[in-house]
């Protein structure tokens, strides 16, 4: 069975592969750029620049880590829930797409060594940039939150992977 190009190809066992090298392949990547260079814009935008930020006068930092998860939830009745939310919540929640876009936009980082070795230089650089540009905190809690977060999203990834394979072996 001869198939276009832009499809794929068809194996041995009749079951179609469709690599990299596809039109469908491509754009794939593409649509992860673009999902990659848009979300990273938007989380660059709210990290530094969004209504709440304004240039401290001193540096701000936490080095211990799990103190400040610790305090969200020794103290939980202290806070606001929303606060808790964007806190715990959102700083794991708002990386899980990194988690699923990186390996597809770059495959060395389908292996989880490199994606975690990747990542956490990637994450402890803008908790950096907040720290010496005086927009935020360095707080190592949020570079474990926001990992916990790509790595679940790393795991998603792979799930829909495995299910892939398992559908085209039928």
């Amino acid at each position: 069975m001869t198939l276009p190009p832009f499809c794929g190809r068809v194996d041995k066992k009749n079951v179609l592969v469709i690599g990299e090298s596809t039109k469908l392949g491509k754009a794939k990547r593409f649509l992860a750029g673009l999902v990659f260079i848009t979300y990273t814009l938007f989380l660059l935008y709210w990290m530094f620049f969004a209504y709440f930020r304004t240039k401290g006068g001193e540096f701000r930092y936490n080095l211990t880590p799990f103190s400040t998860i610790k305090n969200y939830f020794t103290y939980y009745d202290h806070f606001p829930f929303y606060i808790w939310i964007i806190n715990i919540a959102g700083n794991i929640g708002v990386f899980i797409p990194f988690g699923i876009v990186l390996p597809i936009l770059f495959p060395k980082l389908s292996n989880f060594f490199l994606f975690f070795i990747a990542f956490i230089f990637g994450i402890f650089s803008l908790e950096f940039l907040q720290l010496i540009s005086k927009l935020g905190s360095f707080d190592v809690d949020d570079i474990i939150l926001n990992t916990v977060g790509a790595v679940i999203g790393y795991i998603l990834l792979q799930i829909i992977r495995l299910k892939n394979r398992r559908k085209k072996r039928r």
